[in-house]
């Protein structure tokens, strides 16, 4: 036995150095992030980018994070999973990154889950409904917006509870994402006795959506559930327009869509916004009686005054605040459990305006429904 006792010791001290939790003390804290942008949906990149960076470079100014500085390390993915995951083992193994912050896109974060787990980094604010980043055995994921289940089922309940219309069909995106808007779309309907009257697909990073249009258009339905990234739901829209079939139809956009980009094309396309509905995780950035999007607006003037104002920029904000927050009220050593603890223990009101409550791993758990008349979004009470 006591010949053993060195061999143990040493077992002892090999376990004790690779599970023990790494101290960040670094002054400065890398976050690390990949985007699109660059490639079809690049406006989704430049808005969260602007958004979260705005609240970044306020705290490195301010010293909120107790003599540390954040820098957030972007790489470009083009919304790409292959390219994700090269840009997550760049982050991971070469920068060392303390988080992950607010990646774009369910198939691009679906391709990296099996690192995520197996190096339980922290996943914040991803921008993602996912149903895969809400279950309760991924304690290192924080999700910061509601699903794109509670995303539709608000816009079902809407449509069909109030508004009274029953033939729904839906337009989605050939990958994980449109197969997560389309199962949450079906289980919604069922709830409610209802079947889809058509569906039209179109491959991720292409506008072909001609198929779409032909396979949905003889069953003249009342709402199209639009399940896909704005170029592509834009051109959808401008061609149904011009079919009578659509005449009275309702398009629905779910956050994902980037409602911001999606006017901004069809105004360019010279297609009026009539019959379009958009759901969203957060509330209106134009609105300034809401503290926060004041704050909001007010840093994203200094410096990003060349960027416009959006929806998705504004999620950005939140949740980069909620994040520094959560760095702040690190004592002792900065490690990656203390962050995740934090977070899930947000105070309700950290956001002035906004209600907060960690539940179904996300923490703001709110949808809003908007229409866009008269230049601006108005939201449907």
């Amino acid at each position: 036995m006591l010949k053993r006792l060195p061999i143990l010791i040493f077992l002892l001290i090999l376990f004790y150095v690779y599970t023990k939790e790494r101290n960040f003390k670094e002054n400065t804290i890398k976050i690390g992030t990949s985007l699109p942008n660059t490639g079809m949906i690049k406006q989704w990149g430049k808005s969260v980018e602007a958004g979260a960076n705005s609240y970044f470079k306020y705290a490195n100014e301010n010293n909120i994070i107790k003599d540390k500085k954040i820098d957030l390390i972007i790489y470009d993915d083009k919304y790409e999973p292959d390219l994700t995951l090269d840009n997550l083992k760049k982050l991971i193994y070469i920068d060392k990154v303390y988080a992950l912050f607010g990646f774009v896109g369910t198939p691009t974060v679906k391709n990296i889950l099996p690192i995520l787990d197996e190096e339980n980094i922290p996943l914040i604010a991803p921008f993602t409904g996912a149903s895969f980043l809400r279950r309760k055995n991924h304690s290192n994921y924080i999700n910061f917006r509601s699903s794109y289940n509670e995303e539709i089922e608000t816009l079902v309940k809407y449509l069909n509870d109030t508004k009274k219309l029953n033939k729904f069909a839906v337009f989605y995106q050939n990958d994980d994402y449109g197969e997560e808007g389309y199962v949450s779309l079906i289980n919604s309907l069922k709830k409610r006795n209802l079947q889809l009257v058509a569906e039209g697909s179109y491959k991720r990073n292409t506008i072909s959506i001609n198929h779409a249009i032909h396979e949905i258009r003889h069953t003249t339905p009342e709402v199209i559930m639009m399940i896909g990234a704005y170029k592509a739901n834009a051109l959808f829209i401008k061609k149904a327009k011009e079919d009578s079939n659509f005449k009275n139809t309702i398009f629905c956009n779910i956050s994902f869509g980037d409602a911001n980009a999606m006017v901004h094309e069809l105004q360019a396309l010279n297609v009026d916004t009539k019959n379009l509905i958009f759901s969203q995780v957060v509330p209106n950035y134009l609105d300034s009686s809401i503290p926060v999007v004041k704050e909001y607006q007010t840093l994203m003037k200094k410096y990003y005054p060349d960027e416009k104002l959006s929806f998705i920029s504004l999620e950005a904000f939140l949740a980069s605040k909620t994040f520094v927050w959560a760095l702040s009220k690190i004592e002792g050593n900065i490690t990656r459990s203390k962050l995740l603890k934090l977070l899930k223990k947000v105070p309700p009101n950290l956001l002035e305006g906004l209600h907060l409550n960690f539940k179904n791993s996300q923490l703001l758990n709110k949808i809003y429904l908007f229409e866009y008349e008269k230049s601006t979004f108005k939201l449907i009470k």
